[in-house]
């Protein structure tokens, strides 16, 4: 009878036939030439043992690897914050591509009022000389050579659905009735502003929706605004222009919108559609109360507009 064999021997020997030991030195060859490899690779030699030189090289080349990595890091984080800067509002209207861009605008321009030949000129470089003299803006040009504007869409129509539950979007959609059939009208709302004290809100309405959006932001362009900012708060002792400077009410239809001055980091505490405005606006702390029909966007956006209007009232100013 053949003796048992152990399969738990410390020997391979003694449950392994010749087939199975020849496999087994194979894999071991295998295993010592990837081992091998992988210390040239590391050490650029055969020897595990690196002199001094080497040692030197490899610690240079981590350290300006580094470098370069912290460089790199850094250029990021500037681009990122370079976008920030110029990031636009959420949900603004892209510009097309084959639309020119402001530089070419401006520099295409060809003034034909008195205040436009002025800012061409270069004799007016702050808007705000224009607003607090009361002066008509009467080409659009003026805003974009004086102030770096941001638009956005208000959402004051909506989308067809079944049971009355349409999405909101920004177009509002009419239509009358002629011999030949339906014809569709689309308006918009448009706000404008560059997140520093100066906004504008207009209606456009045309046949198709972009040349209504275009319509939309040169009227917010043409009647544009100066909202005065503080830290008005009760709470807080900041000198940031972060909210409003006494509480303001405006009206408009059966809406009534309040805004009452809020501490740094309190956020808006407003409608959705109300954001944008305060967002362009430049006030990032408000607190508001609001009454009548809110889901009217057109006169919930026109009550805080007037309201905006009120802060820069000297009998306000108390």
């Amino acid at each position: 009878m053949k003796p048992e064999i152990d399969e738990y021997a410390e020997n391979p020997e003694e449950v392994l036939d010749e087939l199975d030991l020849l496999e087994l030195e194979e894999m071991e060859k295998e295993s010592e030439e990837i081992d091998l490899k992988k210390t040239i690779k590391a050490h650029g030699t055969a020897s595990e043992e690196v002199d001094e030189n080497i040692t030197e090289k490899m610690i240079k080349k981590a350290t300006s690897d580094k470098e370069v990595m912290d460089e790199a890091d850094r250029i990021k984080a500037i681009e990122k914050a370079e976008e920030k800067d110029k990031e636009v509002v959420r949900g603004a209207p892209r510009r097309r591509s084959f639309e020119p861009t402001r530089e070419e605008i401006i520099s295409a321009w060809n003034p034909k009022t008195k205040l436009g030949k002025s800012v061409k000129n270069g004799e007016i470089k702050n808007i705000d000389d224009i607003l607090s003299q009361n002066k008509k803006i009467l080409e659009e040009q003026i805003v974009d050579a004086l102030i770096n504007v941001k638009s956005d869409l208000i959402s004051i129509g909506q989308s067809k659905g079944k049971f009355g539950g349409g999405k909101r979007r920004a177009w509002r959609q009419t239509q009358r009735k002629t011999k030949e059939g339906n014809v569709p009208t689309f308006s918009t709302m448009a706000v404008v502003g560059d997140s520093n004290g100066h906004l504008g809100v207009g209606v456009g309405k045309a046949k198709e929706t972009l040349p209504a959006r275009d319509k939309a932001i040169r009227k917010a362009k043409l009647d544009l605004i100066k909202v005065r900012r503080a830290c008005a708060a009760f709470n807080c002792d900041c000198s940031d222009l972060h909210s409003i400077p006494f509480k303001v009410t405006g009206k408009a239809g059966s809406v009534t919108v309040t805004l009452i001055p809020a501490p740094q980091g309190t956020g808006l505490v407003v409608a959705g559609e109300l954001k944008k405005v305060l967002i362009l606006a430049g006030i990032k702390d408000v607190y508001s109360k609001t009454l009548g029909s809110q889901r009217t966007s057109f006169n919930l956006v026109k009550a805080c507009i007037e309201a905006l209007k009120k802060t820069n009232l000297e009998e306000n100013r108390k």
